[in-house]
């Protein structure tokens, strides 16, 4: 009996040692990753701070060259302020409107220096400047109170947080979505560009349930009389659109297709699948362009196929006009069993969404033994769409070039087909 006595005490000393090891070591860890937080928050004022006086300072002068050290060191710091910002446990929302307005005020900058467009840069920055100050000066007091408060680490979930009415940072979090609305009201390509992601433009007639079904039916024909579980989205979505779960047997799966149209958005499906390959490559091809036709999807082309031991994956883009040019933007995604060619996936969003083409741009030739250096072989030339930085829809030439070095390196490159600017470099091996 004392024996046992004597080893239980032995096991709640040493349980009792273990908690004491453990607590130590959280407190440690708390204290550590406190300091990085007040580290970067230290930081990210004198960063603001900075890039205040940097864009008052460059109102100042007319001369081109002092002109352009400026907007060098605006560049230059709002990617430096950024990047804290990043650091810190802000809220989603507050520390997305910080690095667009931020990021915002720098690509200003780099512009008004890249084409010497000082004069719009002289004419907007006033009223930037003003509202930048206002939100330094607020963030100095929101900092200065959060230290006073000798913040502990719990705290920290609160910073920056728009909900929480305690936070030092309110008044800034609120201040920093107003500036941002006014100062870089979101251009008409950008406004184009959320209205399509939100599907706004699907004016199409509405179709029942019922007519979902039968819809995917007909896409899928193995999932004929499964079980059928629908949902429609809430009225406050974006666009409507029907959640189809189906089961039958061991296959498993649901769709989303728009009540506006019924058009499918997305289709998994889930059930073992044979390691060994039943159909040929071809045949694979000869099917997806078969499951494509049902669902009313006529105008793509296969652009990537890649496989594993169970599926292949497929990525396809729409072709528009006469020069059969490809709109990544209005891509499908595919995944096809190897045993049997059924349908497992399909990603058709981006699609659906169904972008606005200039067809009217103007193709500029381009003399590639000039464009790139010598000893690069420009193996591949396709007509593409894609976006540049301001979501506008752009025709490009995509080329393949290889760089005949030691490496002997390859690279995907995107150029523009009116003004030959290189919106894209992809290196490719």
């Amino acid at each position: 009996m004392k024996s046992a006595i004597y080893l239980l005490s032995i096991a709640v000393l040493a349980l009792g040692l273990y908690s004491y090891e453990v607590r130590k070591d959280n407190e440690h860890l708390q204290q550590t990753i406190h300091a990085q937080y007040t580290n970067s928050l230290t930081n990210a004022s004198e960063k603001l701070s900075t890039l205040q006086q940097s864009v008052s300072q460059s109102l100042l002068f007319q001369d081109e060259v002092a002109l352009e050290n400026e907007l060098d060191n605006i560049w230059r710091i709002s990617n430096e302020f950024r990047s804290t910002i990043s650091s810190l446990p802000l809220s989603r929302e507050v520390s997305n409107e910080w690095l667009r307005y931020v990021g915002n005020i720098g690509e200003e900058a780099k512009f008004a220096a890249d084409n010497d467009d000082f004069e719009s840069w002289h004419k907007r920055m006033p009223l930037v400047n003003q509202n930048l100050q206002a939100l330094a000066d607020e963030w100095t007091v929101a900092t200065s109170n959060f230290y006073q408060n000798d913040a502990s680490i719990s705290e920290w979930a609160s910073v920056a947080e728009k909900e929480a009415n305690d936070s030092p940072f309110k008044t800034v979090a609120a201040n920093l979505k107003t500036y941002g609305e006014t100062d870089f009201p979101l251009t008409a390509s950008e406004s184009d560009w959320l209205k399509k992601k939100e599907l706004q433009n699907l004016d199409d007639q509405e179709i029942t349930k019922d007519q979902a079904i039968e819809k995917l039916e007909s896409l899928i024909p193995g999932i004929k009389d499964a079980t059928y579980t629908v949902t429609k989205s809430k009225d406050n979505a974006p666009y409507p659109f029907y959640h189809i779960q189906f089961v039958k047997g061991s296959r498993i799966g649901y769709a989303d297709i728009t009540v506006k149209g019924g058009y499918i958005l997305s289709f998994l499906s889930e059930r073992p699948v044979q390691e060994k390959t039943g159909i040929t490559q071809q045949q694979i091809r000869d099917l997806v362009t078969q499951i494509l036709n049902k669902a009313g999807y006529t105008d793509l082309q296969l652009v990537e196929m890649r496989e594993n031991h169970e599926a292949w994956h497929m990525s396809l883009a729409r072709v528009v006009g006469e020069d059969k040019a490809l709109v990544y933007a209005d891509g499908v995604q595919m995944k096809i069993s190897k045993d049997s060619g059924e349908l497992l996936g399909l990603n058709a969003m981006e699609y659906v969404q169904k972008e606005e083409i200039n067809e009217d741009q103007e193709v500029v030739p381009i003399d590639w033994k000039a464009f790139f250096r010598p000893g690069t072989q420009v193996e591949e030339e396709q007509l593409i769409y894609t976006e540049n930085e301001a979501f506008q829809l752009r025709k490009c030439y995509q080329v393949i070039a290889r760089f005949d070095n030691d490496l002997n390196e390859t690279f995907r490159v995107v150029v523009d087909t009116e003004n030959h600017d290189v919106l894209k470099v992809e290196y490719m091996q």
